[in-house]
């Protein structure tokens, strides 16, 4: 049993002490992670509280077990309500579900069908003792708000109230599972190695169907959900920005960018570019604010050639557009800005993107091209391996 107290009563040692206790009177090892809750400007405490308790939970799960929580039908409720009460669709509506992937393990909450009044009935006849938070009653709070004043009359004008709403819950629930099986058939093809959504054959899609593509990517990414306004302004504002433009959609610390004929989502703010060369040794990888750089001697395959004795080597950024280079394999030299734009590498990545030199020379650019002047004739070099911010496999030359 883990017990997360907040540490936001002064009765949170008393209910910690009583969970001990009623676990070691069953023979069962209860543990207490105890949390501060610190709230920021505007945030709610319901919200912020949630969030660092599943935190705690996470920590204390061990990859492959479940953690089952006691969640159940009136609870249900009361989250379905207050989806409705944000506006959600029908990923929001369909409320908890019975079991999900939770923390390398699965979260289940098995009594979710079951009133709360059937349990509290059990628990009476059965005898046992609990401990009552009395912020319950403080209807302050949304949740509490429904429990004690709004789900009661509805349950009174209309009995069976509860049991109606959660199997609401569950249509939209098995309506939301068959969207996200059509989604991902949608996706399948339209997401570049990097991420990106390829918007190419979209124009003669409905509205309905671009929008829950988006949602589908944006989840894959890993997104915080926009609005449903502001979903709609991808499409006329992002996607249809005339084909100069380097549009660009935020919403909180997120964007959209458009380019190449794909969508991006990416920081608000981009992470800025070191402003001075960076050290490159072999076999020690480099972070940087864009991705991870590895270089590796190899005997083998190498397009690069190995530095020579006493040849300085480092990692550049922003150099200028209009620098001429003559990559291997090219009849003639041509700038870093149309090279920048034959690589596809989008406007907002080229400050950061790395680029190796000797001695300030500039030899290869990772993931794209070595010059003619560094290349490695007899396959013995550097393998150069770069792996861009949110990439799950490197770029190698």
């Amino acid at each position: 049993v883990e017990h997360v107290p907040h540490s936001l009563k002064p009765q949170a040692d008393r209910w910690a002490t009583h969970c001990t206790e009623v676990c070691a009177t069953y023979g069962i090892r209860c543990q207490v992670a105890r949390v501060r809750v610190e709230l920021a400007p505007r945030q709610s405490l319901e919200a912020v509280a949630r969030q660092v308790r599943y935190a705690a939970l996470a920590e204390a799960m061990v990859s492959g077990t479940a953690l089952l929580t006691a969640h159940h039908q009136d609870d249900q409720v009361e989250t379905l309500l207050l989806a409705l009460k944000r506006g959600a669709g029908p990923r929001g509506l369909a409320a908890m579900p019975v079991s999900q992937p939770f923390a390398g393990g699965i979260l289940v909450r098995p009594l979710l069908e079951t009133p709360r009044a059937t349990l509290l009935a059990l628990a009476e006849r059965a005898g046992w003792q609990w401990v009552e938070d009395d912020s319950n009653q403080d209807v302050r709070f949304d949740r509490n708000f429904l429990r004690q004043q709004v789900l009661p009359q509805l349950n009174a004008r209309w009995p069976g109230f509860t049991a109606t709403a959660a199997r609401s819950a569950a249509l939209c629930a098995e309506q939301e599972a068959l969207l996200e099986e059509l989604a991902q058939r949608d996706l399948a093809g339209r997401v570049t190695p990097a991420g990106g959504l390829r918007l190419m054959g979209l124009d003669d899609w409905s509205l309905p169907r671009r929008h829950h593509l988006l949602r589908a990517w944006l989840r894959g990414q890993g997104a915080v959900m926009p609005e449903a306004e502001q979903l709609r302004r991808v499409w006329p504002e992002v996607v249809l920005a005339r084909a100069a433009a380097t549009p660009c959609l935020q919403w909180g610390a997120q964007a959209i960018r458009r380019y190449d004929d794909a969508l991006w989502l990416t920081p608000a703010r981009l992470p800025a570019a070191p402003t001075s060369p960076a050290a490159l040794v072999a076999d020690q990888p480099l972070a940087l604010p864009a991705g991870r750089l590895v270089v590796s001697a190899i005997q083998q395959g190498a397009r690069l050639r190995a530095p020579r004795p006493g040849e300085r080597v480092e990692v550049c950024f922003g150099l200028p557009g209009q620098t001429l280079l003559h990559p291997q394999g090219r009849g003639l030299p041509r700038s870093l800005k149309k090279l920048w734009h034959e690589g596809r590498v989008a406007p907002w990545l080229r400050a950061g993107w790395p680029v190796i030199c000797y001695d300030g020379e500039v030899v290869a650019i990772p993931g794209l091209w070595v010059m003619r002047q560094a290349a490695s004739p007899e396959g013995s070099g550097w393998q150069v391996q770069w792996w861009p911010t949110g990439s799950a496999t490197p770029l190698t030359l």
